[in-house]
């Protein structure tokens, strides 16, 4: 034992001023071991709560992934069911869009048959409609080409002096005959100096009559229009001026005679479009043709100065009539004195008849309160000498604003009014 004492008490290191010996060496790998074992049995420990909780999450995953496989299980199968009957939705579906297409193609197909015949029957239609009016086109066009001939025999009358007067005179006559009273016109009559005008409007209250001119110098014109060069068109453009400024003269000199015919004629121009170019291009002569008086007219104008005319000879006849006019009035004027007489005789008629059914209303009235009166009577019972009420079938009479009187013995009923009657 001391030997053992002794080994344990020997010195094996020295650490510093401290002498480490077998003892504390042993002391210290004992602890060391202890150390050890207790880290090791801790480890292990730990490492068997280690397992045992993976194996309880593992377990628990098992029966998570279990319920989890169930649960895709059980939704495989509903999703099996689910497209099945989605199998079955879509095939009914199909066979439902089948037929529907099926009716709808067989209907396109009717209707687009349908329409084809309606457009072939159509198209015949028009192809016969079409052919009606090519006919009636050829139709025009030989009315086209006979008005040409026409249009060609009219200028070669036109080329004519004397049927082209002839022309415009017959126009001139035409808008005057249309416009103007039989009688208030005269064709070729003939001046106190010899000349006869185309026409002489009579015009009212002895006033001077207006002389027309129907005559035009057409062949200068023509030149204008054929005239191909500068020099052809403005040597045309002169001899056409210079025509029209000799008849304005030859207008002014024989048909304006003092207190004769009115102050200013009317030279008629046959056409609307020389007229207009006449005031477009040749401003001059209108200017020369208004300082003597003389105004240039197209038909529409002429038509224009027919009708004021026409108004002025209305109102001339109106004047000429005015004193049978005012007679007519007068004697409409008696007529309406009398009738307001007799209007106002009607009157007190028809006053005296309103008092008197007024007073047959108050007779009416009265006699109706009266009636009121006796309507509101009463049966009840009345008093015996006794002082006792009895029974009786005497009348018992109530009336407003009267008294209650009775007759015990005969039963009468016997009335007194208080209030007074009318």
């Amino acid at each position: 034992m001391n030997d053992l004492t002794s080994i344990l008490s020997e010195p094996v290191a020295r650490l510093g001023a401290s002498t480490i010996t077998l003892g504390h060496a042993l002391a210290f790998a004992v602890l060391l071991f202890l150390g050890l074992f207790v880290a090791l049995v801790v480890a292990l420990w730990r490492s068997a709560k280690a397992r045992a909780v993976a194996a309880a999450e593992a377990a628990d995953h098992a029966r998570d992934a279990e319920a989890r496989m169930a649960g895709i299980l059980q939704s495989q199968s509903e999703m099996q069911g689910r497209m099945g009957a989605i199998a079955e939705v879509f095939g009914a579906r199909q066979a439902e869009l089948t037929q529907s297409i099926g009716q709808r193609l067989d209907a396109m197909t009717g209707r687009l048959g349908q329409t084809m015949t309606e457009q072939t029957k159509s198209t015949h239609e028009s192809l016969a409609k079409l052919q009606e009016r090519l006919a009636i086109i050829d139709v025009a066009q030989g009315n086209i080409q006979s008005l040409a001939g026409q249009v060609v025999q009219l200028q070669a009358i036109l080329s004519n002096k004397q049927t082209r007067g002839a022309f415009g005179q017959s126009r001139m006559e035409a808008i005057v005959a249309d416009g103007l009273p039989h009688g208030a016109y005269e064709f070729q009559a003939t001046l106190s100096n010899g000349s006869r005008p185309d026409c002489l409007v009579k015009m009212p209250n002895g006033a001077p009559s207006l002389a027309i001119d129907a005559k035009f110098p057409l062949e200068a014109w023509n030149a204008i229009r054929a005239a191909d060069g500068v020099e052809l068109q403005k040597a045309a453009s002169q001899a056409f001026r210079r025509d029209i400024e000799v008849h304005v003269r030859d207008i002014s000199e024989k048909y304006l005679i003092q207190g004769e015919t009115q102050d200013t004629a009317f030279m008629f121009v046959p056409s609307e479009s020389v007229f207009a170019e006449i005031h477009e291009n040749f401003e001059a002569i209108v200017h020369k043709a208004h300082r003597a008086r003389i105004v240039i007219v197209s038909p529409s104008l002429l038509m224009l100065s027919i009708q004021v005319i026409q108004a002025i000879l209305k109102d001339a006849r109106m004047r000429e009539q005015a004193h049978l006019i005012q007679g007519e009035v007068i004697r409409l004027m008696e007529d309406v004195a009398r009738v307001d007489e007799r209007v106002r005789k009607l009157q007190v008629h028809f006053g005296q008849s309103a008092k008197d059914i007024d007073d047959i209303l108050v007779s009416t009235s009265k006699v109706t309160k009266r009636g009121q009166k006796i309507e509101a009577l009463e049966f009840g019972a009345q008093p015996v000498e006794d002082g006792t009420v009895a029974a009786s079938s005497a009348p018992v009479a109530k009336v407003e604003g009267g008294a209650r009187v009775a007759d015990s013995k005969t039963g009468q009923l016997r009335l007194r009014v208080v209030e007074g009657d009318d």
